[in-house]
């Protein structure tokens, strides 16, 4: 075992979120820091995997939402899905400073609350966010270094090839695509799609969609996606974590497993530092949302 592993077994498994933080996104930063987004004011909170130990990092304000999040290590920016406002905003976690709002309701053309901002992913060109209500992703190109666009250089990718758009249903929330990864080799995109339990591999040049093939089976309610090598992990909301193992280009692959735990309280994102990873229980559905307890819990990644 390596002296990162042992200290990292001395991490807490369970870290507390403040009362009340109704938390969807989570990612890793520099080091062993995270950061977690609040549905309900776009707040998020900045802790540290090691000692448990976190505070309001951004204070929220009214009609703003955090869900997916994720950072660029280049420049340690902090990119965060901003859900029903429509946009995506980007920090630096140097400083808290807010670097950039981009307004995807403008991409669209319509107006806020038809469209549903859900995750990110960063690659070495561009970052990506999905709309839950809608067959497209959201693409804010980047330079090489890193650096940040005017608005005016965002545009959408329209999914097409095997992804099918599921509609809406009055009364009822459908979610299409959700999670979104890069491959470990930068190629691909792979996205969730919520109401069906289907993966798809996605071209980001031109958003041509392939199925994964699973062998027929599917992973229910997925969420939150994670890759760690060949294997991705997809949070299934109460059903847990599947570990799925694929294919070396990404069109198949299999269910090797499921990760359970007594401490899973209806979890959504995940994030991952060294041998374990860090599950948002969420709570989708628990009375009184605005008065409960919310917590991150830890789990071996093997």
């Amino acid at each position: 075992m390596s002296a990162n592993s042992m200290a990292e077994g001395t991490f807490p498994k369970i870290i507390s979120l403040p009362i009340g933080w109704q938390p969807e996104g989570i990612t890793a930063g520099s080091g062993s820091l995270f950061y977690v987004g609040s549905l309900v004011d776009g707040a998020i909170y900045r802790g540290d995997f090691g000692s448990g130990q976190g505070d309001v990092w951004v204070q929220g304000q009214s009609g703003q939402m955090a869900m997916g999040m994720y950072v660029d290590p280049r420049t340690n920016y902090l990119f965060v899905a901003g859900g029903l406002s429509g946009e995506g905003r980007v920090y630096d976690t140097a400083t808290g400073t807010l670097l950039k709002t981009y307004q995807f309701q403008e991409v669209l053309n319509t107006s806020p609350f038809n469209i549903l901002v859900n995750d990110v992913i960063v690659t070495r060109d561009a970052a990506y966010f999905t709309d839950s209500f809608d067959a497209f992703l959201y693409r804010v190109p980047l330079g090489s270094d890193g650096a940040l666009p005017d608005q005016a250089a965002v545009n959408r990718i329209p999914l097409s090839g095997d992804f099918v758009l599921a509609p809406q249903v009055p009364g009822k929330l459908i979610l299409n695509c959700n999670g979104i990864e890069a491959t470990p080799d930068g190629r691909w995109l792979v996205v969730v799609q919520t109401i069906t339990g289907y993966l798809f591999r996605v071209d980001p040049a031109t958003g041509l969609t392939k199925l994964i093939d699973l062998g027929g089976a599917t992973v229910p309610v997925g969420d939150g996606l994670l890759f760690g090598g060949s294997r991705l992990y997809v949070v299934q909301n109460s059903f847990n974590i599947a570990v799925v193992n694929l294919n070396h280009d990404f069109t198949s692959g299999t269910i090797e497993r499921t990760i359970n735990d007594p401490d899973f309280r209806v979890p959504s994102t995940i994030a991952g530092c060294g041998d374990s990873l860090y599950v948002v229980n969420a709570r989708f559905g628990v009375p009184n949302p605005d008065q409960a307890e919310y917590d991150i819990v830890k789990v071996p990644k093997d």
